[in-house]
């Protein structure tokens, strides 16, 4: 059974920074491509980041700059850097994984930005 394992939330000052991981096992499928999403207005899940398995990566207009994806494959892990955090970023951050022909999602990971 597949599963998307999230870590790193957390309280942090504006202005501060955080790192979000997200292991998935369960599978021996290949992944095509990682991603992290937060609610947004009339959206349960909003694209912030997103890594294809041949590297392209797509941003929210809104992180742009600040955010930045990684992956490790042989961990089957991605990773949000996150730097000068904003209140707005406060969310529930969720990971999500193309994985064979199926998409799977995190249990979520709570990150609040305030002084």
């Amino acid at each position: 059974q597949v599963q998307l394992v999230e870590s790193g939330g957390g309280l942090v000052q504006p202005g501060g920074s955080l790192r979000l991981s997200c292991e998935a096992s369960g599978s021996s499928d290949t992944i095509y491509a990682m991603g992290w999403y937060r609610p947004a207005p009339g959206k349960q899940r909003d694209l912030v980041a997103a890594l294809t398995s041949g590297g392209n990566r797509k941003y929210a207009d809104s992180v742009k700059g600040r955010f930045t994806i990684s992956r490790d494959n042989h961990k089957n892990t991605v990773y949000l850097q996150m730097n000068s955090l904003k209140p707005e970023d406060t969310a529930v951050y969720y990971c999500g994984a193309r994985i064979g022909e199926d998409t799977y999602w995190g249990q979520g990971t709570q990150v609040t930005v305030s002084s």
